[in-house]
This record gives structure tokens, sequence and C-alpha cells, in this order.
């Protein structure tokens, strides 16, 4: 058996969802363990494109378990909707394949109207959220304030925590926000409702989890969005509102450490981010503009076009050594064919002095020049390629460069969207007899 982390190695957008539906597979169980519903994990099947926001990506896969852990905030809302929609697709023919910690929060309404407002209100200072509520639900989690899943359980409890909560936002919103109010009865009747559909899905999943692992059951933990975003170690205040490294899907499952056996980190083989925020590597040409067209590079929860750059070794060292990868999957190989020369991040320039350490302080980053190295690209299509052998040599020393850098190895590359445009190199999960 084997416990296998697996999250984002830059700014979020690297292909995880990908990843996650092929290693389900080889495992028994995958768990999400951060974020909301402004993560969008993409699959794509034959003609079919699921868009995946809180569900585990390894619900395409009929008969595994799959598991929301209790440091997701919860939109019981847009859960049901995702459902649906799954469900319309031929997928989730079974309730019980979903499990949903009971000691997770929940996302509710005024959330993402004071997410909006605060936008709106900062004007050219907004983080550049996805308006979803997920900053404003992790506050009320954090001040003590939130309500969980399993209070929704206690209409009385519930109902005055409501209650509470819809006075204090209200005066927040139309006092400060110049947004509409909200009907505290209005939403008791609407998630007491909500809440009942889900009742049967709601358990205590930290027991589930740890009950898996002294079985010897695989387990595959999900994370959202990427390392860069990560609240304490991503590009703050340009980050989202949760801890997107390894470390949390301890905390955010209800596991030791010590359970982890290893950790795998997904790199695009450029750089993307969407949103506000310093981007040493970013183009604006028409090289830049290539890899947008090429790779599909808007927003899945958003829409919004992702801003695209050459690969940053120095944000990718960063990352490494905070989540402690042990393998790194390398996904959209395919978007660099064609170019001439291909260019990677080795350090940068502050000042006139080189460094080669990710900074803390976002005004270094912000004036910081990217040092590169150029190597030479490759012509040829990579569609239809089963193994590393048959890759343009320049595609391979490419490869080999940035493992070089890094000092970590690739195990899987993806060379497009569909699952069967992939080489597994190496399964981190054990054979099984």
């Amino acid at each position: 058996m084997a416990n296998i982390v697996l999250v984002g190695a830059q700014w979020g957008d690297e292909g995880k969802g990908k990843v996650v539906d092929i290693y389900t597979e080889f495992a028994d169980a995958v768990v999400r363990f951060q974020g909301g519903s402004n993560a969008g994990h993409t699959v794509v099947i034959g003609d079919k494109k699921i868009i995946l926001h809180q569900i585990p990506s390894g619900i395409l896969h009929p008969n595994k378990l799959c598991i929301i852990g209790n440091g997701v905030v919860l939109d019981l809302e847009t859960l049901g909707e995702e459902i649906n929609g799954l469900k319309s697709q031929g997928f989730f023919q079974n309730e019980a394949q979903l499990l949903i910690s009971e000691a997770a929060h929940i996302v509710l309404p005024y959330h993402r109207s004071l997410d909006v407002g605060k936008e709106k209100k900062a004007g050219e200072n907004k983080i550049g959220t996805t308006g979803r509520g997920i900053g404003p639900a992790y506050e009320d989690k954090i001040s003590r304030s939130g309500i969980r899943l399993i209070d929704l359980f206690d209409e009385k409890t519930f109902k005055e925590s409501l209650e509470k909560k819809v006075a204090e936002k209200n005066f927040l919103l139309t006092r400060y926000l110049n947004q509409e109010g909200f009907d505290a009865s209005v939403l008791f009747e609407k998630y007491s409702a909500l809440a009942k559909r889900f009742k049967a899905n709601v358990v205590n999943t930290s027991v589930i989890i740890n009950q898996l692992i002294e079985k010897k059951k695989n387990i595959l933990f999900e994370g959202a969005q990427g390392t860069l975003l990560d609240i304490d170690h991503g590009t703050y205040p340009f980050v989202t509102s949760s801890n997107t490294v390894a470390a949390a899907a301890c905390i955010g499952s209800g596991i030791g450490p010590t359970k982890i056996d290893r950790v795998i980190g997904v790199v695009k083989a450029y750089t993307t981010r969407v949103g506000e925020g310093p981007f040493p590597t970013e183009l604006s040409d028409e090289i830049g503009i290539r890899l947008k067209e090429r790779g599909k590079e808007f927003g899945a929860t958003t829409g919004r076009p992702r801003r695209c750059g050459w690969l940053d070794i120095v944000a990718l060292r960063h990352a490494i050594r905070v989540n402690g990868f042990t393998n790194l999957a390398l996904t959209k190989l395919d978007v660099l064919t064609g170019l001439k020369k291909i260019k990677l991040c080795r350090a940068y320039k502050f000042k006139g002095k080189e460094i080669s350490e990710f900074p803390s302080s976002i005004q270094i980053l912000k004036n910081c020049e990217p040092i590169y190295e150029e190597v030479d690209g490759w012509q040829e299509e990579l569609t239809g390629i089963k193994k590393y052998s048959d890759l343009p040599k320049n595609a391979q020393r490419y490869i080999r460069i940035i493992e070089k850098l890094l000092g970590v190895k690739f195990i899987l590359i993806s060379l497009g969207f569909e699952r069967e445009e992939t080489i597994i190199l190496t399964s981190p999960f054990p054979a099984k007899n």
C-alpha cells in the first residue's frame, strides 16, 4: 500500500486533474484536502470535457471512494450542481462513492458577496479572486465563527448561528461594501434542505481514512491550486486562503504526517498564473500569446485568460523545498512543440546581484529580472508517442536539463489532454498482487 500526496508546484493550473485521474486507476480512495469551489480540475475522456471544482478528480472512475476532507470549505449549492452535471454525463452513478467530512466549513451566499464586494472596493489593489467566497469562509473558520457541515443537522444551533452571522455580515455588506444583505430565515430553509440532501454522505472522514490506511489501501491525496498560491509559502498577498502545500494533506484530512509515503509535484512545461501578482518570467510577446492559444490557457473556474511565461526553476526549487517532493509529473510538454528556442529561468537578478532562492518579499519579486538558459526546441508533434525513448531528442534533453537543475526525477509526462496521451515512467503505487 502507499499514501501519495499530489500537489501543484507552480501557481496552479498545472494539470493536476488529469494526473489524479490517471493515478486513480491504482488507488482505492482519493481525498481532496483543501480549497473550495475556486478550484477547477479539468479531465478529458473521449469527447467529454469534465471540470471538477470540489469533488475529487477520482470520481470519474466507478467504484473508487472519493472523500472531501475537513480542510475544504464546502459550497453545498454548487456541489449539488457539480453532482448533477457528472450524472448527466454518465459518471457518479453510485451515491455511496462520495463521502464528505462533517467538520468541513460551509461557504454561504454572504461569503460570496463579501468576496466580490471587497474586490470591488480594492479597485486597482484587488487580489484577483474567483469571487466564490473562499477567503471570507476561511476568515470565519480561523476567527472561530464559521459554520461547519455538522452544525446544519442541529436546527436550533444552526438557526441561532446563522441569525448572528447574517446580522454581522449584513452590516458590513450594506454599510461598507454597498452590497445587498441577506434574510437569515431564507438561508436557513435553503441550507437545511441542502443538508438533508447530503446527510447520507456526511461522516467523520478522518476515521474512515485512517481505517483505510490500517487496511493497507492505496490512497491518493489531491491538492487544489498550487504551491505559489499557498497562504504561507506563496506570493502573499496574491495567494489563495488555504495551505496548498503537501503538509496540508495531513491537517485537511485528519491523518498524521508519518502516514505519507511519497509526495508528487505537478509541473507544467512552462509557467502560467491567473489573477494579480508578480510573475518574473511572464511573456507579453507573440510567444506568450502562442503558449496561451496552443495550451488553451483559460481558467477552468472563471474562464479568465492565464498569463504565460517560460519555466521558472527558481520558483520550482522553492516548491521542492517546502513540499519535499519525491517525484515530479510533467504536463503540457506538447505545447512547446514548434518553438525554435526554449528558455528556462535558472536564477533572478535583483539590483545587479544574482539570486537563486525565491524571495519572500513581494516587492523584491516584482523587481527581479529572470536569468535565462536557452535550449534548442523541437518541431515534431508529440501526439501518439507512448514511450520516453520515442520523444524528440531535444524534448528529452529539455526534460533532463529540468531534472538536473531541480534534482528530482519525472515519473509521468503528459503530452495532451486525453488520458492516453501520457507516458507513465513509474507508478507511485506498488503493483497489486
